[in-house]
């Protein structure tokens, strides 16, 4: 299931953000990556342990926390610390899986990897190629969002980013360990969560909205991992 996000912070927050980041120490992106993975990744990132991507990070986080398509589609039961990357220059990453499993470098902090996101920090007209080509059983799909917004996409998918021939590609990215680990679970939770809040905004006084959102709730205790 792939989940666009339009407008998870405002394009004032992306402008801020990009100050703050741009002010920090960028390093060969190789140095999440898996020995599959660097094979075929080039680009360069925010140093993953400084104060700066810390900061950055957490207004992520908390941009996440309050919304509420986000929760509904992810389910968050725990989120990697947000970290960035800028590709320009050629520069690209091929085809690869994301790792299972993620620890944070010099803690005690571990999740599995059921989701993957990635948050554009940069408009698409700023820079030519750099889609995000996520495949999987209905084909490839192509994402190059406008700055502020975000796609959620399952962490098993075979994924890459196509090269940066103008400009720079500067966005956000991390992974999600949901509460329900199944993601046709989490799909049935998703239709059903947006089936509830399209019929509460179109007639809340139906009966059905408190019986579909009983049926909800039933499901997630059955299905989820708190």
């Amino acid at each position: 299931m792939l989940v666009s996000i339009e407008n998870i912070i405002t394009k004032d927050d992306v402008s801020r953000l990009r100050d703050v980041i741009n002010s920090g120490q960028w390093v060969d992106g190789n140095v999440t990556s898996g020995p599959q993975a660097a094979k075929v990744k080039r680009n360069a990132q925010l140093e993953e342990s400084s104060d700066i991507t810390r900061k950055a990070g957490n207004f992520i986080l908390d941009a996440l926390q309050s919304n509420p398509r986000f929760i509904s589609a992810a389910l968050p039961h725990k989120v990697y610390p947000p970290l960035f990357n800028r590709y320009e220059g050629g520069q690209t990453f091929g085809n690869h899986v994301d790792n299972a499993i993620r620890p944070v470098k010099g803690q005690d902090f571990r999740i599995r990897t059921d989701l993957s996101a990635s948050l554009f920090l940069a408009e698409p007209d700023d820079y030519d190629g750099g889609e995000l080509v996520i495949e999987d059983t209905y084909g490839s799909h192509s994402v190059k969002l406008s700055a502020g917004s975000l796609i959620l996409y399952p962490s098993s998918s075979l994924h890459r980013v196509l090269p940066v021939t103008r400009g720079a590609r500067v966005a956000s990215f991390f992974w999600i360990q949901s509460m329900v680990r199944d993601e046709g679970k989490r799909r049935i939770l998703f239709d059903l969560d947006t089936t509830i809040q399209k019929l509460n905004i179109e007639n809340p006084d139906h009966e059905s909205v408190v019986d579909l959102t009983s049926i909800y709730h039933n499901l997630v205790r059955r299905w989820a991992d708190a």
